[in-house]
């Protein structure tokens, strides 16, 4: 098969951190309050500012609260798991690594003494209808390592007893989320905002707040400070919009700022939807002709627009054993990065053998377009070595 001759402008499809935003340069980086304390009335106004454009853009219910946290998506979650888990029976949804660890936390570290554990498969969804609404709920909105998303939030009752704490890292931004159905969500900037790692986000309903006001005294193991949400067992206002925890970099909130901004230019929530939803179109058109590769996630509803996980279907690669194919794969997305065209593809190292394509806002979806071509290149190259 002959080479392609475009490229993608940029090679970075790497799920985390991920691309950043078109255009961007170390100059959108120009007036972050460096050697500047963060609870200096400017670093203060830096933070609010950064609170007020995510709650703006997601379009937030008026009395949920949103700030920044130490330990990027999994201190986030982390957090809420341990200042408002106990008083209830828990409910959590695992179908890939991220939401397995849950159950792994919940069971052998906080050692809850009733968790359901629901798992499912790489590529596919437990059964969301056994979530009891007098329960607490943890699940994850997309499965970045499976390529697999809840398709909506039907299963959740609204009139539910329990919180529901949804790990959204790889899906916010991209993905309509119904708030009156979450109580906890949490995520990082580095997924589709492109932003910087090591700082996450929680986002709090009023029914999460009392919880973890009213959990507090009652919390049966220790709690490091890096969760502790409130001071003083109450959580006041800026409390956590611009008085935080632990000390963010006013870099990375400097690039969440641009990022933010970058999103409001494009039309904001309806306009990262586009993009991420444009991204995976390119990829089903391709998929659909390809006689050797296919989506991980086992049906359309439920197959993510950000972390596009893929599996080769062809004949010969199947009958390989599990070291080869893991060998054979590897040899066409080290001939992808070799050529400059795709940088971090390598499918998460648990879940099955293939391919992990970012393809969220910040990417192009013209880069996509191109990466298709020398996916086939790549594979036809590769696949000569095996069948002759």
């Amino acid at each position: 098969m002959e080479k392609p001759v475009r490229k993608p402008a940029c090679p970075n499809f790497s799920s985390g951190p991920c691309a950043k935003r078109p255009g961007w340069t170390v100059d959108a980086l120009k007036d972050a309050l460096v050697g500047r304390s963060h609870r200096s009335k400017e670093g203060k106004a830096r933070l609010q500012e950064c609170s007020d454009r995510m709650k703006k853009l997601l379009e937030l219910p008026d009395d949920y609260r949103i700030g920044i946290v130490a330990g990027s998506d999994t201190g986030a979650v982390e957090m809420a798991m341990w200042t408002m888990l106990g008083p209830r029976p828990v409910d959590i949804f695992g179908w890939e690594s991220f939401g397995k660890g849950w159950i792994t936390d919940a069971v052998k570290y906080l050692k809850l003494p009733q968790v359901n554990e629901y798992k499912a498969d790489y590529g596919r969804l437990p059964d969301l209808r056994l979530a009891d609404r007098t329960h607490d709920i943890i699940f994850t909105l997309n499965g970045t390592t499976s390529g697999v998303k809840v398709p909506n939030f039907d299963w959740i009752a609204a009139d539910r007893e329990g919180i529901t704490i949804c790990d959204a890292t790889s899906g916010v931004y991209a993905m309509p989320m119904d708030f009156s159905k979450l109580d906890v969500v949490t995520f990082s900037w580095q997924k589709v905002l492109g932003g910087e790692a090591a700082h996450g986000v929680v986002i709090l309903s009023p029914r999460a707040v009392a919880r973890m006001q009213e959990n507090e005294p009652k919390v049966p193991w220790p709690l490091p400070k890096t969760f502790r949400l409130a001071a003083e067992g109450k959580l006041k206002p800026g409390e956590l919009e611009y008085s935080t925890v632990n000390t963010p970099s006013m870099l990375c909130v400097e690039d969440a700022i641009d990022a933010l901004k970058w999103a409001e230019s494009i039309g904001g929530l309806q306009g990262l939807y586009r993009r991420s939803n444009a991204n995976l179109a390119a990829f089903e058109k391709w998929v659909a002709t390809s006689d050797w590769i296919d989506f991980l996630a086992e049906s359309k509803e439920i197959r993510s627009n950000t972390s596009v996980c893929f599996k080769v279907k062809a004949a010969w690669f199947l009958k390989l054993s599990d070291e080869d194919k893991a060998a054979a794969a590897k040899k066409i997305s080290a001939l992808l990065d070799k050529e400059g065209v795709a940088k971090d593809i390598n499918a998460y190292a648990k879940a099955p053998v293939g391919f992990r394509v970012w393809c969220g806002a910040t990417v192009e979806t013209s880069d996509i377009e191109a990466l298709t071509a020398w996916l086939d290149w790549a594979y036809a190259t590769v696949a000569a070595e095996y069948v002759k």
